[in-house]
């Protein structure tokens, strides 16, 4: 027998997800979901934001899939208190709050995502998969909404985003928006992996960002709005 073929035929290698949900039948029907899924598993859930936290730090996931109304501490300050620790999670927030009133600020704590609980489960998945890609998953609606407060923000301010960054930054601000991780943006523009993350840095200085969340969020609103036709 040839040990190439065998080799070739190897899995994928599956995602790490951890689910917060204080609800039993919720969490478990989001475990099921996400664990009957080729390229995703559970690593680990928790009912509340003390535990997850717990479990995260010892244990780090990829993604954390999150609800907001968690018994003792919400999830927007497990959101928060996630940012801090040393390998993050990106977080999916899976709520029944209406994404009008708390999606903007669930991205703002350090989500890349939201989804509400009435929609269909394949929105669920089809959104770890964006954010494990880098991306930012939101409804039309609600980037819709981001896009024209982010509009509006910027066309108050004495100085533009291309004003302050150089050509460089402006480059690798642009990719980012696009959804390109950091070694494809470092091989197309064919730099180093550190000197692609020193532009991340410098970026988040010159526009006032807290972490790579903001950066992320920031660069797909602005690459969004450059491409919006006028009118």
């Amino acid at each position: 027998m040839n040990d190439s073929h065998q080799t070739s035929a190897l899995p994928v290698a599956r995602r790490r997800v951890f689910v917060v949900d204080d609800h039993p039948l919720v969490r478990n029907s989001l475990v099921a979901l996400i664990n009957g899924q080729p390229d995703l598993y559970v690593c680990g859930q928790a009912a509340d934001s003390a535990s997850a936290f717990i479990a995260l730090l010892r244990e780090p996931a990829e993604v954390a899939v999150v609800d907001l109304a968690l018994r003792g501490e919400s999830g927007l300050e497990l959101i928060k208190k996630l940012q801090a620790l040393t390998t993050p999670p990106r977080i999916l927030v899976v709520s029944m709050h209406d994404e009008s009133s708390f999606g903007e600020r669930a991205l703002r704590a350090g989500a890349m995502g939201y989804v509400m609980k009435h929609e269909t489960t394949d929105k669920v998945v089809e959104a770890i998969r964006a954010i494990v890609q880098g991306r930012t998953y939101v409804s039309h609606t609600l980037a819709a909404e981001l896009t024209k407060n982010y509009v509006g923000a910027r066309a108050r301010t004495n100085l533009s985003i291309a004003g302050r960054l150089s050509d460089r930054e402006l480059e690798i601000f642009r990719l980012v928006g696009r959804g390109y991780e950091t070694r494809r943006i470092a091989q197309d523009l064919q730099l180093s992996m550190k000197t692609v993350q020193a532009h991340y840095s410098n970026i988040k200085e010159k526009l006032g960002l807290a972490n790579a969340t903001e950066l992320i969020r920031d660069a797909a609103c602005w690459v969004e709005s450059e491409e919006m036709p006028p009118g």
